[in-house]
């Protein structure tokens, strides 16, 4: 694990209360300046995913967020990868595919259960990347408790794929499906994986209740279970 990462989960046992760190003002600021980054994108689950962002950043610094939000079709760009700073950056809007137990076209079923087939919901933070049998790939560490806390047995990783591409939505009526990783199109995968290599948070929203409800890092910031390492 690198060592920022380390300090993360050190830090995540003894996270301040709210208003410690990055202040509900400000994710709201920041969740303003993303919607006119993106337009297309919905501006709650930009807000959702600015408040898990402030959370991280009270343990970790980040350089880019991306927001993929399962609701949307696969067929549909549904990826959106933004640099941080004082005016956050559009880097990237891509198809995004889901596990193959979680749905069609429409991903509507999600699981941390390794042999799932199902992709996760939640906060993630980028952990390396490595060539292996999907080629380039980014390994992601689920920080959001029981919803995503086993990626890492399970090998969730962002990696590019041949089933995402516009000519195989149009063929099938659906992006091809994975095994449960958020797998992109081949011809942006490189670029788009060494965009958010390092110090990087990956925000994957679903309008599940129990999430909404339990995700400690979508409430008070208190994660000291929810973000430390298992």
């Amino acid at each position: 694990m690198p060592a920022f990462l380390r300090r993360f989960a050190a830090a995540a046992l003894c996270l301040a209360p709210l208003g410690a760190g990055a202040s509900p003002s400000a994710s709201d600021h920041l969740a303003r300046a993303l919607s006119q980054a993106a337009p297309k994108a919905n501006p709650k689950v930009l807000a959702l995913a600015s408040r898990a962002l402030a959370c991280v950043q009270r343990s970790m610094p980040a350089n880019t967020l991306s927001v993929i939000d399962y609701s949307l079709p696969s067929t549909t760009p549904r990826l959106w990868v933004f640099r941080l700073g004082q005016q956050p950056r559009l880097l990237f809007h891509e198809r995004v595919a889901h596990g193959r137990n979680s749905g069609d076209n429409m991903a509507t079923h999600f699981s941390n259960r390794p042999g799932s087939l199902m992709s996760s919901i939640g906060t993630f933070v980028t952990d390396g990347t490595y060539n292996g049998h999907n080629g380039y790939s980014l390994r992601l560490k689920g920080i959001d408790g029981r919803f995503n806390d086993r990626a890492e047995e399970r090998a969730i990783v962002i990696h590019g794929a041949k089933y995402v591409s516009e000519t195989f939505a149009q063929s099938q009526g659906r992006l091809g499906r994975s095994w449960g990783c958020p797998a992109v199109r081949a011809g942006v995968a490189h670029k788009l994986i060494d965009a958010i290599a390092d110090r990087s948070v990956v925000f994957a929203y679903y309008p599940d209740p129990a999430w909404l409800r339990a995700s400690k890092l979508l409430g008070d910031c208190d994660g000291g279970e929810a973000l430390s390492s298992r």
